[in-house]
């Protein structure tokens, strides 16, 4: 693999400081400095005040070297490695992130996953709560929102699906991660600069936990999130993007019975809302409906990776304001 001798961001995109960093790959300050200093993995500027300045690509080098340490790899071995070196070792990786039995480490991901739904099966959701901020704590946001959480709703979901658990089993364990991703989303630092992103789900459709999830990813990307909840109307979500200056507007659709209802709703904001400004629908049932919602013009996000290709390049398209 070749290797990589950090260089040194352009000034215009080194404005993110070392709190921003840790906030956006879950890598502790402590960490990020011995990365940095002892490997080389990134070159930062430095401001007036002598602090450090990453840039986008620094934080999406340090994601990339969070991942693949995560699974065993010592990080004097990775640390210079090109920017697609690493991305090769992440898709390498990824079954084994996916699959809850492929790979070394999956029995520590299957333990966590079984003692929330532990939590959830006693109905205790303050422990629930205690429980899973404990492992943001230790194994850091993205990883919550990306693995974690994801993983813990669709067990509840097929547990509820097979009988074993009741609906209260699943409005407790969805209201705990709700309530915890929204929190850590008001708790990322946002620039004043950052582009808006609206979240919502359209109108009936009352799972949130999606949408929440979404936001996340908008957040730790460094967007500015306004997040409208559930059942949303077409002409509020429309509104709202108009209103808040949005530059992409992301839906969430789980659970749709009506998907002529779930289609005419997304036809509806799509065509009301700006034609610059993309609009991202995501959820299991928006990928069964797949075709069905991209011929109104929506972007169908199918994972996490996607979707955050498709902010970038959101984020790099100059808004006009024009519908």
């Amino acid at each position: 693999m070749a290797s990589r001798s950090p260089r040194r961001s352009a000034p215009s995109n080194a404005a993110h400081s070392i709190a921003t960093v840790a906030a956006r790959t879950g890598l502790s300050q402590d960490v990020l400095r011995v990365w940095e200093r002892r490997y080389g993995a990134v070159e930062p500027l430095r401001s007036p005040g002598n602090q450090r300045l990453y840039s986008d690509d620094d934080i999406a080098r340090f994601r990339l070297l969070a991942a693949v340490t995560s699974k065993g790899r010592s990080i004097r071995h990775v640390a210079n490695l090109s920017t697609q070196a690493l991305e090769a070792l992440v898709a390498e990786d990824e079954p084994s992130v996916l699959s809850p039995t492929a790979g070394e480490g999956d029995s520590e991901d299957t333990s966590n996953l079984d003692t929330a739904l532990a939590f959830t099966i006693a109905l205790d959701g303050a422990g629930l709560d205690t429980y899973l901020r404990r492992s943001i704590t230790a194994r850091g946001l993205p990883h919550f929102v990306e693995v974690d959480a994801p993983a813990l709703m669709r067990r509840v979901g097929d547990e509820w699906e097979a009988g074993r658990l009741s609906v209260a089993h699943e409005h407790l364990a969805s209201g705990v991660v709700l309530t915890i991703i929204l929190d850590a989303v008001r708790a990322l630092p946002t620039s004043p600069s950052a582009p808006r992103i609206l979240v919502a789900t359209i109108s009936h459709e009352r799972h949130g936990v999606g949408a929440a999830l979404a936001a996340a990813v908008a957040a730790l990307d460094g967007w500015a999130v306004v997040h409208l909840g559930v059942d949303v109307p077409s002409s509020d979500i429309a509104a709202s993007a108009a209103e808040s200056d949005a530059r992409a507007v992301a839906l969430s659709i789980v659970y749709e019975d009506d998907r002529a209802h779930a289609r005419r709703e997304v036809r509806a904001v799509r065509k009301a809302v700006a034609a610059d400004v993309p609009v991202f629908v995501g959820g299991a049932a928006a990928l069964a409906m797949g075709t069905t919602l991209t011929a109104t013009g929506a972007i169908v996000s199918r994972s996490f990776a996607d979707f955050r290709a498709e902010l970038a390049r959101a984020a790099q398209s100059p808004t006009t304001g024009a519908s």
